[in-house]
């Protein structure tokens, strides 16, 4: 509760301020106001294989840390409260803050919620899909700071408490905690952070969870990613590609595992490919038929290791599918949108805030 407390003060902080009006000259010279906030609150309505039909809402505002800085991207805060029909919820709120003409850039998440899901078992005398219940409370900050053009270094700290029981007792209940440092590197030379149409990102992260910081045993992973984006038809359609590995080496916990799905690939619900690390390459290119609206189409492929399920290793996993966009808010091209999504024998929707990649 402390945090949703927290996402509640931050808003709290932000929205009178969403009516603190600014004039400026528009190009034939007459003044025109404009809010120094963009505020605004998204319906979630969605449905997925394990946790059912979805719902719930997403205030969010896009803002300057300082008016004055013309050079740093908007900051973007939000609070999701999530509810599911097979009892699962999750409350959360999110930031990302850019500011001192984009020298430093920083992120903080807050999340807890009670996830009923299911995963794949077949070391047993019945092989199937088993439900399992996870209630979760986690937190994750980082610092980045600009090294030369494009470049960013960064540190950044993760916890995450979790509580996990297994239906008929096919693994022993569980209680976890994780404390993690990070490392973080980002190549950016994206025209935009939140809808690019040009340019690259390429971001490496190394997290560890030694022993001395509080963990029962030691694990590290190394989560890697390279975007690129082009212009289509003068600029006003992107072509987007992306490769991602996540590696998971040492004693990886059950609720730290990788799951084909969402962004790495979507197309997969039902949470039955599982294991220590992932690799996938995906393109998407995104039709804007006006300035509000627009359609994607994607394609992609992974596979992953580390699995409990040994002929799930090293196979290949293609995902494909179609997605809406609508623009969120009037000042900055940001989309929110549904995607839907086919995989090997599964398939998926999926509510975006934001692009994929």
């Amino acid at each position: 509760m402390k945090k949703v407390l927290l996402g509640c003060i931050i808003l709290s902080l932000w929205c009178p301020r969403a009516w603190t009006q600014t004039k400026i000259a528009d190009s034939t010279g007459s003044k025109t106001k404009i809010k120094n906030i963009d505020f605004n609150v998204m319906p979630y309505l969605n449905y997925n294989r394990t946790l059912d039909f979805m719902f719930g809402a997403i205030p969010m505002m896009m803002y300057k840390v300082n008016k004055a800085d013309t050079i740093s991207p908007k900051s973007l805060s939000g609070i999701s409260a999530i509810y599911t029909t097979n009892k699962s919820y999750f409350i959360a709120t999110f930031n990302k803050w850019y500011f001192k003409e984009d020298m430093w850039r920083a992120q903080v998440f807050l999340a807890t919620g009670n996830q009923n899901a299911q995963y794949f078992v077949d070391d047993i005398d019945v092989p199937d899909f088993y439900n399992y219940g996870t209630k979760t409370s986690m937190i994750n900050f980082s610092l980045q700071r600009k090294v030369i053009k494009a470049l960013y270094a960064g540190i950044g700290y993760s916890y995450a408490h979790y509580d996990t029981k297994y239906q008929d007792d096919v693994q022993p209940a569980t209680t976890t905690h994780t404390n993690g440092l990070q490392l973080i590197m980002l190549y950016d030379t994206r025209d935009a952070v939140y809808y690019p149409t040009k340019g690259d990102k390429v971001k490496l992260r190394w997290l560890t969870y030694p022993t001395w910081f509080g963990n029962d045993v030691n694990a590290n992973k190394i989560l890697s990613e390279y975007n690129k984006y082009f212009p289509m038809r003068n600029g006003t359609d992107v072509l987007a590609a992306r490769f991602s590995g996540k590696f998971g080496l040492g004693a990886i916990a059950f609720e730290q595992q990788v799951t084909i799905g969402n962004e790495d690939i979507r197309g997969y619900s039902e949470g039955k490919y599982r294991g220590d690390g992932l690799m996938d390459l995906q393109a998407e290119y995104r039709y804007n038929f006006n300035k509000k609206m627009g359609l994607v189409g994607f394609a992609g492929v992974a596979t992953i290791y580390g699995s409990d399920t040994t002929s799930f290793n090293w196979k290949l996993y293609p995902g494909a599918g179609v997605g809406y966009r609508y623009r969120a808010f009037k000042t900055e091209k940001f989309n929110v949108g549904l995607d839907a999504a086919v995989g090997k024998g599964d398939w998926g929707l999926y509510f975006r805030i934001g692009e994929a990649f």
